[in-house]
């Protein structure tokens, strides 16, 4: 019964135990209840072992903010799970309008940019994920490959509602639907595939010099990309 009804700490440990269902967390031995009353149960060990740290470190007040991995866990329990295909198409139709897709037609020095650090996660994304999704020039809507479109589609409704919890986040805060298959696949770090989202904005601050407020809005975003990625990884260790 225990959960989030109270803001004051009122157990002495956190836990887990296995079951078939996955592996519960426990507060002084009671099952955890997301703030919907659904039971926390995960899909792996380490997930739990990282939720029932978090709640093991809080002090005399619960504060939600301190623990990313029990907020993630929650949105898959309780919203995810709920519209799991929903979800999954919402960010499919990321791929028809992909960040990496749309490409300034000046100047040339941010055109080359672009193209020497996307093209080779598109073709990446052509070798493996079997969908070739082609650049344009300008801001106007150019329609994609339909199979390539339905070949990320159809991958992105398989992943498990706390694959797609964290997918959600990787692909919305990155505006990239390749993105977000390239951190799954791990094949660069969170913080590159971040600064990969981010080129047209760092060309702008080379140009025109740093914005504070910009800079702490992105860097509130790449934590949240970087969580994200490490919740991802939960879902399968």
């Amino acid at each position: 019964m225990a959960g989030w009804n109270t803001k004051k700490r009122f157990w002495e440990t956190a836990g887990f135990e296995a079951s078939e269902a996955g592996f519960g967390v426990q507060l002084d031995g009671r099952g955890l209840k997301t703030p919907a009353k659904t039971a926390v149960v995960v899909p792996t060990k380490a997930m739990a072992e990282a939720i029932a740290a978090e709640w093991q470190a809080q002090g005399d007040e619960i504060d939600p903010l301190s623990m990313p991995v029990t907020r993630s866990a929650n949105a898959a329990l309780d919203k995810v799970a709920l519209q799991h295909a929903e979800v999954a198409d919402m960010l499919a139709e990321y791929g028809g309008t992909d960040l990496l897709c749309y490409r300034a037609d000046s100047p040339t020095e941010l055109m080359n940019r672009q193209a020497t650090l996307w093209d080779p996660i598109l073709d990446w994304a052509e070798e493996v994920l079997d969908a070739r999704l082609t650049p344009v020039q300008g801001v106007m809507f150019q329609s994609q490959d339909s199979a390539a479109l339905q070949n990320l589609r159809q991958r992105v409704h398989k992943f498990s509602n706390f694959e797609l919890a964290a997918f959600h986040d990787l692909v919305s805060l990155s505006g990239s639907l390749v993105l977000g298959f390239a951190a799954v696949y791990q094949i660069k770090t969170a913080d590159e595939l971040w600064n990969l989202s981010r080129v047209d904005e760092l060309w702008q601050e080379e140009q025109w010099g740093f914005d504070e407020e910009a800079h702490d809005l992105a860097e509130t975003k790449r934590i949240a990309f970087d969580h994200a990625n490490k919740f991802f990884k939960l879902c399968r260790v």
